[in-house]
């Protein structure tokens, strides 16, 4: 299972192991501040993926259902997408946003799922649309067969 790791806890901190000057890391507050943002779902037969872009189309958080722990055929269920919809809208309340717009591409069971868990949080949906790919010609069919 791995090797557990031991933390000693000192009661003084000297001033090497001050958190003052650090850089990196995760701080309580949120870098950047959004109040409208774009939010696309890709729902496929085995994954959810939601994506959370700020205006000019840069992406800002994300979240799956693998990340959430879900694994094998139980990420493409309504259940999972139900829980990463929560997920991406917690991450989008800590940072400010109040309203997206909401593009849908693929065919997977969590599309609606995913959507619903997402508004049921209190974030303004303006818009919805659904880009999922259709192929309009298909491949060539088979030559007839030759007795």
């Amino acid at each position: 299972m791995g090797k557990k790791r031991v933390v000693a806890k000192s009661e003084s901190l000297s001033p090497q192991t001050s958190n003052e000057g650090k850089s990196g890391g995760r701080t309580g507050s949120a870098k950047r501040k959004l109040e409208s943002g774009c939010v696309q779902i890709q729902a496929t037969y085995n994954n959810t993926k939601l994506s959370l872009y700020d205006l000019e189309g840069n992406l800002v958080v994300w979240a799956t259902s693998g990340g959430l722990g879900f694994a094998g055929a139980k990420k493409g269920t309504t259940f999972a997408a139900g829980k990463v919809g929560e997920r991406l809208a917690e991450r989008a309340l800590t940072l400010g946003v109040k309203d997206v717009a909401v593009v849908i591409k693929g065919v997977g069971a969590g599309r609606e799922a995913a959507l619903r868990a997402f508004s049921a949080k209190g974030i303004n949906i303006t818009s919805i649309q659904d880009k999922t790919p259709v192929p309009f010609n298909g491949p060539k069919p088979r030559k007839p067969r030759r007795v």
